[in-house]
């Protein structure tokens, strides 16, 4: 995959920074879409299941950022255990906002202003790419799984339902 110049966002900064090979894939945003996740793969005609949405949750350890597939939800619970935290819900969106830098339905995971722990479902391995919010509303990264672990320090785990 080849390297793309876009210092659009934080997220492509904290990429090009990095060394991390990335595409940026942006597509037209429908304000009346749904869900944002399904959006961007329909635009993009891309297989939902390499679509990856970021959500934030709030532990007994602080917030903590999952890694999800567009097509199912967040699995709380295992989540927790992940983090090995008795308990997680999900994240106030304007707490979520406030804390990553960016606005609902364009949370990436990566460049968000303070370093969280990070869970990415492990189906992402599946996969060659995985695409990931970009850091605004319409616009996408494809990235390896394995870079987006090793970029926001994370880490793998079963944490999806679907």
């Amino acid at each position: 995959m080849a390297r793309k110049k876009a210092g659009g966002t934080p997220a492509t900064v904290a990429l090009e920074r990095a060394g991390v090979p990335f595409e940026v894939r942006a597509y037209e945003h429908d304000p009346s879409a749904a869900s944002f996740g399904l959006e961007a793969a329909q635009a993009l005609g891309v297989d939902t299941a390499r679509v990856f949405k970021t959500l934030l949750a709030d532990t007994d350890a602080g917030l903590v950022v999952g890694i999800v597939p567009v097509t199912g939800s967040l699995d709380l619970k295992a989540l927790a255990a992940a983090v090995r935290v008795k308990r997680a819900s999900m994240a106030d969106p304007s707490v979520a906002e406030r804390t990553t830098g960016y606005v609902v339905g364009g949370i990436s995971p990566i460049g968000q202003r303070k370093q969280l722990v990070t869970v990415v479902d492990e189906s992402a391995r599946q996969h060659d790419t995985v695409l990931v919010s970009g850091g605004r509303r319409g616009l996408d990264l494809e990235l390896t799984p394995t870079d987006l672990v090793a970029v926001t320090k994370g880490r793998y785990a079963a944490i999806a339902r679907s």
